[in-house]
């Protein structure tokens, strides 16, 4: 099979994938709040903070709106919408004339004996949020735009194994965590799955696929036994997770957390894994391309210089992310005097240090499997010359 014809296929494995994971039912359509009310954009015209209530940073109270339907079934219409706020800085909103806002309508018809024939009449305006939406599609338009200009058909396959990981989140895993699937198989079967496909994305069904994949699920594993070790080790509950607790006050009380925390762990992990794998395959096969009659163990030594370059780099970019998360309180213990020592015992700092450690190692163990894997897959098997 050909260069071209390999990566061809690749492409068509992926758009099917993606194909049918848009039309795979969740399960979970039928949760949909609010069924009956209409969802639509609105303008606002006008605003009305007279009824705000303020306690220092703490602000409570009602905004009452006047408001333009921008799209659905009252387009054009103009009526009161109502934002209220909870006095939380992090869910609470604010409109201001001119913005755009996430509507939901509550609406009946006016003439109950005769709906048929009576008009509609509109209850209630709850302001959901500002809409955005519009910006959220213009940016994801301008990223997929820039990668297909500057990388050409890698950009395209880039774009498509992005929508891929998306779609194999939200239609697949989410759904059967929720569904009391095992969180640490369906993680890995996730994974294992996206690992595959992603890396076909970039080489094709061949030999390096094997190499890359091989490696980065070797590494992932190895990331998944030491995510059971560490959690239970240091004793951490997955209700660490934001929003987690509401699962369970949801009405999924069989859920376990704590499982799905460690599988979380693997995922987030995944994605360095991958990009290692991948350097380190390409490494090797480029040095197998320069120099055909180089030996296995030669081409392995070569990985292994390779990986050990990157990962200086790859263990430090996991420590930025996972310690950007929690910025915000690293600054409340700095700003409130808290002792390192309580700092390292607090349940949410133990929880990133388990993401960074398990994850880094993780990706420490990627390299020597990749490595071995590149060389033993890539190289030939030198032959013994007699004179």
């Amino acid at each position: 099979m050909s260069r071209l014809s390999r990566s061809t296929v690749s492409v068509i494995v992926s758009l099917a994938c993606i194909a049918a994971m848009l039309f795979i039912p969740t399960g979970f359509e039928g949760a949909l709040q609010f069924k009956d009310a209409v969802k639509c954009r609105a303008k606002i015209i006008e605003v009305d903070n007279s009824r705000f209530i303020d306690t220092g940073l703490i602000r409570t109270g009602q905004q009452v709106c006047t408001v333009r339907f921008l799209s659905g079934r009252f387009k054009g219409r103009i009526a009161e919408g109502w934002n209220m706020l909870n006095g939380s800085l992090s869910q609470d909103k604010i409109f201001r004339p001119g913005d755009t806002a996430q509507a939901l309508v509550q609406w009946e018809y006016f003439d109950v004996k005769n709906p048929k024939k009576g008009s509609e009449q509109i209850i209630s305006v709850n302001l959901i949020d500002h809409f955005r939406l519009r910006g959220e599609l213009i940016l994801a338009l301008a990223f997929s735009v820039f990668l297909i200009i500057f990388a050409g058909a890698t950009g395209v396959r880039s774009v498509l194994s992005f929508i891929l990981t998306v779609l194999a989140l939200w239609k697949i895993i989410v759904p059967l965590y929720l569904k009391g699937f095992d969180p640490m198989l369906t993680g890995l079967l996730g994974t294992a799955f996206l690992t595959v496909v992603i890396i076909a994305l970039v080489y094709g069904f061949d030999r390096r696929l094997f190499s890359a994949a091989g490696g980065a699920m070797l590494g992932i594993v190895f990331c998944a036994v030491l995510s059971v070790i560490c959690t239970k080790t240091l004793k951490l509950h997955g209700a660490v997770m934001a929003h987690s607790e509401s699962l369970l006050y949801s009405g999924f009380q069989y859920l376990n957390l704590t499982k799905i925390f460690m599988s979380s762990i693997c995922i987030g992990a995944s994605g360095s894994v991958m990009d290692l794998a991948v350097d380190i395959t390409s490494a090797v096969n480029e040095v197998v391309k320069k120099c055909p009659s180089i030996s296995r163990l030669e081409a392995i030594k070569s990985g292994l210089a390779v990986a050990r370059a990157a990962m200086g780099t790859m263990t430090t970019t996991l420590l930025l992310a996972y310690s950007g998360t929690c910025l915000a309180l690293l600054m409340t213990f700095m700003a409130q005097g808290t002792p390192l020592y309580n700092i390292l015992n607090n349940n949410q700092v133990a929880a990133e240090i388990i993401n960074t450690v398990a994850g880094s190692f993780g990706l420490a163990a990627t390299a020597p499997f990749t490595a071995f894997l590149a060389g033993m897959i890539l190289a030939k098997k030198s032959k013994k010359h007699v004179d």
